[in-house]
């Protein structure tokens, strides 16, 4: 079986943060059904089509393993309906602007009445304090949780991330926290609130940058390149460059081609353990016992020259080949792999970090695969929902309304335009 298996989710999430939890919980197996509005849906249905009229990549690759039922929670029969999922299911998640879950007569003191055992999971912007109510998007998370003012370059504007540390990255957090709590109502029998803000999910990812601030307290950070340059240090942690941020220094580096390919680089990490045979491949072999290069804390103050001589050989070879033979002396490094590499790796397809999965109107798609492996739940990436696919199914499997109820819900307007209904 699936390790989620029997599980239902009620996902009234949309756009990134809160789909991406759910997907995540689908592929353990999770029944999720997602909650949109009858001739709408989710906004990403509609955002960065590629297509016309065919959902958009950016739902597509969100929504996963999940049923989709229509409703709209303002109608009388949709809010009967509404209620009968919370009593039914196990875990309610959204992603909402503050207050909107409340308005729509979702208060947790409401739910946890209707149901005792229900998990109420949230995705918000900020925790407690002066900016609770205040929306936040994955590059506002970005810059509130400490990640834009660390990255880039020393001398420039702070930069957000490709990686959507904000959206996803919370969403995989509040994914941790409904398993913990699911975990614990197997004791309890209770469920309880689960809330991810934004702000914190960046932060507890840029750890180390607070780390380094307290350090910085007490002296240079000697691991940047600009205390090799001579250049002092402000009251807060600076950009950094592509520097490694860690005990081992390391930099992207030109390889061969780089003049016509924005990707012909490789990130190399100059370990300790094995300066020696970086010394050998590079053409530098005194500096093994060089006093000024011997030891990691002596190379710190030089590690502009030594990357620039590493360069120097990786520029002879290409990315690939680089790594190649760094890797055959355990010297750690990699290449920058563009998007096309990356979605045309074989390796990555035979592994299942990238799969392909056909959809009734869009066709064959690339999206990615769980990231997580379980050796005793495997899992089939499915395609996602059309809009509204599951409502007459979910109404009669999951809720156990009759033909005729599901027909008078339907004829009240409250799931959309009239749908057809499954003779049982």
């Amino acid at each position: 079986m699936n390790a989620l298996e029997g599980v239902k989710i009620l996902d009234f999430t949309h756009v990134q943060s809160g789909p991406t939890c759910t997907q995540l919980l689908a592929w353990f197996g999770a029944d999720v059904i997602k909650v949109e509005r009858p001739g709408v849906g989710d906004a990403t249905r509609q955002q960065l089509q590629d297509i016309p009229d065919v959902d958009s990549l950016y739902f597509t690759m969100l929504n996963h393993n999940k049923r989709s039922i229509t409703l709209d929670t303002k109608n009388p029969k949709g809010i009967e309906v509404m209620w009968r999922l919370v009593k039914e299911c196990d875990v309610l998640v959204e992603n909402f602007a503050p207050g909107a879950l409340a308005r729509m007569g979702l208060t947790w003191e409401a739910i946890h009445q209707a149901n005792p055992r229900m998990i109420l999971a949230s995705v918000k912007g900020f925790g407690p304090g002066a900016y609770e109510n205040c929306k936040v998007y994955e590059n506002v998370a970005q810059c509130v949780g400490g990640a834009a003012s660390t990255t880039g370059f020393r001398t420039d504007i702070p930069m957000v991330s490709g990686a959507q540390i904000g959206d996803s990255g919370t969403g995989l957090h509040l994914a941790l926290g409904i398993v913990t709590a699911l975990y614990q109502r197997t004791h309890s029998g209770l469920g309880q609130k689960v809330d991810c803000a934004m702000q914190d999910g960046v932060l507890n990812l840029c750890r180390v940058k607070l780390r380094d601030q307290q350090r910085l307290e007490r002296g240079p950070l000697e691991e940047y390149s600009q205390y090799g340059e001579g250049i002092g240090f402000g009251d807060s942690v600076p950009r950094a460059g592509n520097d490694s941020g860690g005990g081992q220094p390391g930099r992207i580096l030109k390889c061969k081609g780089w003049e016509t390919d924005p990707n012909a680089y490789i990130y190399f990490i100059a370990q300790g353990a094995v300066w020696e045979p970086i010394c050998n491949v590079i053409g530098e072999p005194t500096w093994k016992t060089h006093p000024d290069y011997a030891t990691p804390k002596a190379r710190l103050p030089h590690l502009n020259e030594i990357f620039t001589r590493v360069e120097a050989w990786t520029m002879s070879k290409t990315k690939f080949e680089a790594m190649e033979t760094l890797n055959a002396l355990h010297v750690p490094c990699g290449p920058i792999l563009s998007m096309k590499e990356i979605a045309e790796d074989k390796s990555l397809r035979k592994s299942g970090t990238v799969v392909e999965v056909d959809h009734p109107e869009r066709g064959k798609y690339l999206t990615v695969g769980n990231p997580i492996r379980l050796s005793a739940s495997q899992v089939e990436v499915k395609r996602s929902p059309l809009l509204g696919e599951h409502t007459d199914e979910i109404l009669r499997d999951v809720l156990g309304y009759s033909e005729n109820d599901r027909l008078k819900i339907s004829e009240s307007g409250a799931i959309g335009a009239v749908q057809r209904i499954a003779a049982e």
